[in-house]
Parts: structure tokens; C-alpha cells; sequence
């Protein structure tokens, strides 16, 4: 039964995953770089779309989830860092230097200047600059960088990484301050995404508050999309105020992602038990496979978008795109099962342990 509940909670999680995925995918299928098909301007009338037609946020979902699930497989317990460092390496690097080598093929075909391409990429140890998403895992790995601190600061008492948070808002603020925007930082680095990882981890402690709090969960999801909608209104990720955007909104709104999507994992994953029916055991092997569907969708969502649009049908509408970017989302089911079992899990399947003892008793669900 133990064994059937976890594998349950995967599931859970990995419904999650999915949704983060299908945001991402949409927001670039809509809207790609620069509000094609559908334009930049207004917002879906219907306001909880809004999450949608600002689809970036998914991002946030993710590290939140990572800050989660991280929390969660070592409650309790301590860890060998370098063992852990490697399993992670075995987990993200073989798909992320496959789409590294397509992007030099792209590179190499339109004529660009290969070599400058390859001394790029270590920079993307240090900077957000990889491509096709992998900016982000710049990110998780700087996330990776803090773990061990972060967890020290989780078993002397959770609430010392509210300090961490305030310290991320704070400096965000001096960047402000300083330079008139802080959208750079807050989106595309650990400064902003720190309050993510961070408030995946608080969720997980603070689990016992949000099981059936449906009540709390209603009105906190009205409350994000509606924040979402105004802020898509105003013009959101590249139209409010310019790009980047000087709005001082972005010193809160990894925070305000943070919250709602720590709430919204820990509510979901300890709420209800997933139905293993055909329906979400599908949408949980989406979430299983959205590695796979980040990383290689940049390599396809624009053209499908730009062909569907020239000649199949206006997608200029939003909500006809919306159902495009659903069904072409779909479309790519399989190529990231064959990602995932070609790319990803034979390298998983390379063991190394990195949980080492308990360190105190893991604090049962509801406590």
C-alpha cells in the first residue's frame, strides 16, 4: 500500500509537471517572440486564461516544484553532495547536450559562426545565456549550488528561510533602486528564482496547512490569475512600459509565483489521491516526459504555429490559437517519449545514491 501511495503522489506531481509544460509551450505558440500570431495587446476576456497568455510563469511552476520535490525526498535525511551533484549531471546533461549540438547544426546551416557559438556555451555556467530553455537549468544548477545551506537552514528551523526571501526581495529592491528595472534579474536568475525554489521547500514543510483547503485554494488561484489578467492588460512580459519592463513589480512577482505555486503543489499533492485511470496516468506521462518537451519544443512551436497560421487557418484569435497550441502541444507527445527512453532514461537508470542516513524522522503528512 506504502508503495501504491507514492507512486500515486508521483503521479500527482507529475500532473503538475504537465501543466507547467502545456504553459510554457502555449505562451511560445501564441505569442512567440515578438506577438505572433496572436498580439501582445489586451488579454483573454476569460481571466483565468490569463496564466496561459502569460505562459513565461510555467518557469516559475517548475523551480517551485523542484524546491518541493527536493524537500521532500530528503526530509529527514542528509545526503552526499557530490554523489547527489552527479545524479543530477546524469539526469539533465545528455538531452541538454543534444539540443546544445542541434542548436550548433542550426547554427552551422544558416550560415552563423559556429566556433563563436561553442565559446559561448561555458559562459552558460555562470550566465542565463544556453538556448532553447536552457537558461533555466543555468539557474537550477546555481539552485543546486545553495542546497546544502538551504537544508541546513530547513532542519534548524524553516522559518529561517523566510530570512533568505527577504534578503532576495531586499536586493532586488537595491537593484531597482539602483538601475530603474530589476526585470532582468528577477526573471532570468537565481536573484529572482531563489524565492521559487525556496517556497517549493516551504510548502513542503508546511504541508499539514493546505491539505483540503479548498476554500484557501479557490480563492488564492482567483487571486493569482486576476493579478495575471491585470498584469497581462498592462501589457505584461514585453509590453508593460517597454521591454525590459521598468515596472517594480518584478521585485515581488517571483515571490507572489512562489506562494501561489507552493500552495498549489502542496494542496494537489497531499489533497487527493490521483486516479490511476487512463486519463491521468496520460497527463502524468506528459509530466514524466516534460524535460524532454521544454528542451525540443523551441525546435518546432514557432514553425507550427507560423504553418498552421498561413495555411491552415487565422490563428490570430487567441482562443482558436489556444486550442491550436493544445492540439499541436498533444502532436509532440510522442517524439518526447522517444526523447525520454532514448535520452533520458537510460542515464537515470545509472545509479547513484546520494541519501546517506536520517537525520531526524521524516515529519508525517497532516502532523
Amino acid at each position: 500500500m506504502k508503495l501504491q501511495d507514492e507512486r500515486i503522489r508521483d503521479i500527482g506531481l507529475d500532473h503538475l509537471r504537465a501543466l507547467a509544460a502545456f504553459m510554457v509551450f502555449s505562451w511560445h505558440f501564441t505569442h512567440a517572440w515578438y506577438g505572433y500570431p496572436v498580439s501582445f495587446e489586451g488579454a483573454p476576456s476569460v481571466f483565468f486564461l490569463a496564466i496561459l497568455d502569460e505562459g513565461h510563469t510555467g518557469v516559475a511552476l517548475f523551480m517551485a516544484l523542484s524546491g518541493y520535490l527536493f524537500a521532500k525526498i530528503l526530509d529527514g535525511r542528509s545526503m552526499n553532495y557530490l554523489a547527489f551533484l552527479a545524479r543530477r549531471g546524469l539526469r539533465l546533461l545528455p538531452l541538454l547536450f543534444v539540443m546544445l549540438f542541434v542548436v550548433g547544426v542550426q547554427q552551422y546551416f544558416a550560415g552563423n559562426d559556429v566556433l563563436a557559438y561553442l565559446q559561448s556555451l561555458p559562459y552558460g555556467l555562470i550566465e542565463p545565456s544556453l538556448p532553447n530553455g536552457g537558461w533555466s537549468l543555468t539557474v537550477e544548477f546555481h539552485f543546486y549550488l545553495m542546497l546544502p545551506f538551504l537544508l541546513y537552514l530547513c532542519r534548524k528551523s524553516p522559518l529561517l528561510l523566510l530570512s533568505a526571501i527577504l534578503l532576495a526581495i531586499s536586493l532586488r529592491g537595491y537593484l531597482y533602486m539602483r538601475n530603474g528595472s530589476v526585470f532582468w534579474p528577477a526573471y532570468w536568475t537565481l536573484t529572482g528564482r531563489i524565492d521559487q525554489f525556496i517556497l517549493g521547500i516551504l510548502a513542503y514543510q508546511y504541508r499539514s496547512l493546505f491539505i483540503k483547503k479548498h476554500v484557501l485554494f479557490v480563492l488564492s488561484a482567483v487571486a493569482f490569475c486576476l493579478f495575471y489578467y491585470c498584469f497581462d492588460r498592462l501589457g505584461g512580459f514585453y509590453q508593460f512600459n517597454g521591454y525590459p519592463s521598468p515596472t517594480p513589480l518584478w521585485i515581488v512577482i517571483p515571490t507572489l509565483e512562489g506562494a501561489f505555486y507552493g500552495l498549489l503543489i502542496a494542496y494537489y499533492d497531499n489533497s487527493f489521491k490521483s486516479s490511476l485511470g487512463w486519463f491521468s496516468q496520460f497527463v502524468g506521462k506528459i509530466g514524466q516526459y516534460s524535460y524532454s518537451m521544454y528542451l525540443l519544443h523551441f525546435f518546432v512551436v514557432f514553425w507550427m504555429a507560423d504553418y498552421i497560421h498561413r495555411h491552415i487557418m487565422d490563428i490570430s484569435y487567441y482562443y482558436t490559437a489556444q486550442l491550436w497550441a493544445l492540439l499541436c502541444f498533444l502532436a509532440l507527445v510522442p517524439v518526447t517519449f522517444a526523447s525520454y527512453h532514448l535520452l533520458e532514461k537510460p542515464f537515470m537508470n545509472i545509479r547513484v545514491p546520494y541519501i546517506k542516513r536520517a537525520t531526524r524522522p521524516p515529519v508525517a503528512v497532516g502532523a
